[in-house]
């Protein structure tokens, strides 16, 4: 199963949010992450950011080997398997490309959930494609006017199987504005707190996910049929 996971506008904490729902993945199973916004393997406390990787394969073209993806891959967390976003630009990568890695990542037994980051009129071809071709794409956004008028104006939210509200203090709209905005349910809230901070910070969040952090991821999952109710209570 492939999930994406974007945003109309930088900052909502997609990654934080897509590398939360990994991890829960990989504790009952064989998971992976993709990164194609490039900030995963910070979020993941990983030492450094890997020369190549998904943005390569895009720049490559739509008859790049799909078992060249395996050969990116590296180990996050227990069962997680981190494919990075590379140092490409895929600004000019075409939607066959874009379909031909889903499609790729798609075929894996292991189920891949995707940090698209932004998703706007300025992200290219490619990774509207790619999310065209996802099984399941969510918004992540915050209660925020410019994120919001934003979305609405990307086709695909129309076909999004939620939203994740991202509760940030002192926003005027909160998670019913978003729902009756953007049209799509709110899968999840996720609070800002000082501890899921801390633990990206400290690049310890593969190993201590903030039950804040934990908890919606779960619960997203559930409602988009990635795991069943007892495993996400």
């Amino acid at each position: 199963m492939l999930v994406c996971f974007w945003s109309p506008k930088g900052g909502s904490g997609t990654s934080v949010v897509a590398a939360a729902a990994a991890l829960v993945l990989a504790g009952f199973g064989p998971a992976r992450v993709a990164d194609l916004a490039g900030d995963l393997p910070a979020v993941l406390g990983l030492a450094t950011d890997p020369d190549l990787g998904l943005r390569d394969w895009l720049r490559a073209g739509p008859e790049a080997p799909a078992d060249a993806l395996d050969r990116l891959g590296l180990e996050a967390g227990r069962g997680l398997v981190l494919l990075p976003a590379g140092t490409g630009d895929i600004s000019a990568a075409t939607p066959e490309a874009g379909a031909a890695l889903a499609m790729a990542l798609r075929a894996d037994a292991r189920p891949t959930v995707v940090d698209v980051g932004v998703l706007g009129a300025e992200s290219g071809f490619a990774l509207h494609a790619f999310v065209e071709v996802a099984d399941v794409h969510v918004i992540v956004v915050r209660g925020c006017y410019l994120a919001l008028r934003r979305a609405v104006r990307v086709e695909l939210t129309s076909g999004a199987a939620g939203a994740v509200y991202v509760d940030e203090p002192g926003r005027s709209l909160g998670a019913r504005d978003v729902h009756n905005v953007l049209g799509v349910p709110i899968l999840a809230t996720v609070g800002l707190r000082a501890s899921t901070a801390r633990a990206v910070d400290a690049g310890v969040l593969p190993t201590r996910l903030p039950d804040a952090l934990a908890r919606p991821a779960r619960e997203v999952l559930r409602r988009i049929g990635c795991i069943g109710r007892e495993e996400a209570a």
